[in-house]
């Protein structure tokens, strides 16, 4: 036969506290969350928070005035003196693109003021030319004139002796063929000079 002690159910040695039942869990689950919502706004967490924000604060206000407002003003001032420089540069063009203007200004003026006086000076001199040239046309036409005159009385003494030598010799003709004599010097003469001052 065999022996009842064997038979029998073992008792686990663990007890009730080893796997505790449904219920119990839940009861001390509930008595953890029993305060409920977040743990960041409970008033005993706040403490550590507050000093977490700090810190971070701290942290970030030294970035922000070490690090990043040193760069920042840096890239500003640079960027102003840039800006300031190239206005500079710009007002420096501007003054010298003015300085020009007056410069070419000043020089075409001059130049104009010189071509006038060049123009008025060849206008002078072509005519004090002019007036030369024609002040020697006119002595040269005055010489002609003068040269011709002179020929022109040499010729009219010339006829007026030539007409004196025919009138004499007519008159000598005419008296020795109606006398049938020669008619004197003096007698013709004297008849040449009567009718020269009839004439």
């Amino acid at each position: 036969m065999a022996d009842p002690t064997q038979s029998a159910p073992a008792v686990s040695t663990h007890g009730a506290g080893a796997s505790p039942a449904p219920g119990a869990t839940h009861e001390a689950s509930g008595a953890e969350h029993g305060s409920g919502g977040l743990p960041q706004f409970e008033f005993q967490h706040w403490g550590g928070q507050i000093a977490y924000l700090l810190v971070l604060f701290a942290i970030l206000y030294v970035l922000i005035a070490r690090v990043f407002t040193p760069r920042m003003r840096a890239v500003i001032d640079e960027r102003a003196s840039r800006i300031a420089g190239a206005l500079e540069a710009a007002r420096q063009v501007q003054a010298e693109a003015l300085e020009q203007s007056r410069a070419a200004a000043a020089e075409l003026a001059e130049a104009r003021a010189r071509s006038q006086a060049l123009a008025f000076d060849a206008r002078a001199k072509a005519n004090a030319e002019a007036a030369e040239r024609s002040a020697a046309e006119e002595a040269k036409l005055a010489a002609h004139l003068a040269q011709a005159e002179t020929r022109i009385q040499g010729l009219r003494d010339s006829a007026m002796a030539s007409v004196g030598a025919v009138a004499s010799d007519t008159a000598q003709a005419i008296v020795q063929k109606l006398t049938g004599k020669a008619a004197s010097a003096a007698d013709l003469k004297a008849a040449t000079a009567l009718s020269g001052g009839a004439a």
